[in-house]
């Protein structure tokens, strides 16, 4: 295969009919968000009563945009680089009826560029790595008003004693992987208040994320039996979720919720 047809095999895994393309639930999205509106609760007298304006940024087939919209009053602009993610997430959204309330927008978040202060919220589950996660924390406090929300998780060391079999793999994967205190201090370094943080539970990547997704490879297993190189594509995928299952103890999403 040449580099096109193996990024066309990659989404054909990360399928946009998949209901998640990364580790998540309305459970945990709902969690962060009762976070913020507490604050904006505690704001109110302060806070003018005007729709938020909001920013999902990466956000595949936007599960989280959609919960967004269900419970804020705000415009969403929902980012992501595949157009069919946004696809799906404009055909979900207007079966749930806040199709008016999310603009789609496909964007490498690299080279994502907004004007200061552009927005009252963003959100970022499991994408802000893309952009290099320091920096992501400092571009989007730019984007921030005064006061902004910032919501995030990251993938975290949730304990000090790893294997070296898992280390070995998850900084084979993601070099950048550090703990949650590392990272509490670089979004402090970078002008942030932490409001709260809490781990993202193991059903939000098994039941949610990685069960879907493996039915889906064994799917294509039997259609590319005779393909070598797809095949060891499915199998590298396939060792992510083997490691996850069995050192999920060890490392995981840290969910943070943050003011500027």
């Amino acid at each position: 295969m040449n580099d096109h047809e193996r990024n066309d095999f990659f989404y054909e895994m990360f399928h946009p009919s998949l209901a998640r393309l990364g580790p998540g639930s309305e459970a945990t999205t709902l969690r962060a968000l009762d976070c913020i509106r507490a604050a904006m609760a505690r704001d109110e007298p302060r806070r003018p009563a005007t729709p938020l304006r909001i920013l999902d940024l990466g956000c595949g087939t936007g599960p989280q945009s959609l919960v967004l919209a269900r419970h804020l009053d705000g415009r969403i602009l929902a980012t992501d680089l595949q157009s069919a993610n946004l696809e799906a997430l404009r055909r979900r959204a207007e079966a749930q009826g806040v199709a008016e309330k999310i603009e789609t927008r496909v964007h490498d978040m690299r080279t994502l560029e907004f004007p200061e202060r552009s927005f009252d919220l963003i959100w970022s589950e499991g994408a802000l790595f893309c952009m290099g996660f320091r920096e992501g924390l400092a571009r989007c406090r730019n984007w921030l008003s005064p006061g902004g929300f910032f919501a995030v998780s990251e993938l975290c060391y949730l304990r000090p004693d790893a294997p070296p079999e898992c280390r070995r793999y998850i900084e084979g994967a993601y070099p950048a992987i550090t703990d949650v205190e590392t990272n509490l201090s670089a979004m402090r370094e970078c002008g942030y208040t932490v409001i709260d943080h809490f781990e993202s539970p193991v059903t939000d990547w098994l039941d949610e994320f990685y069960n879907p997704l493996e039915r889906r490879l064994n799917l294509l297993r039997e259609r590319h039996a005779g393909d070598a190189e797809r095949m060891d594509m499915i199998q590298g995928i396939q060792a992510e979720i083997d490691n996850y299952r069995q050192y999920s103890a060890y490392y995981g999403y840290e969910f943070f919720i943050l003011r500027r």
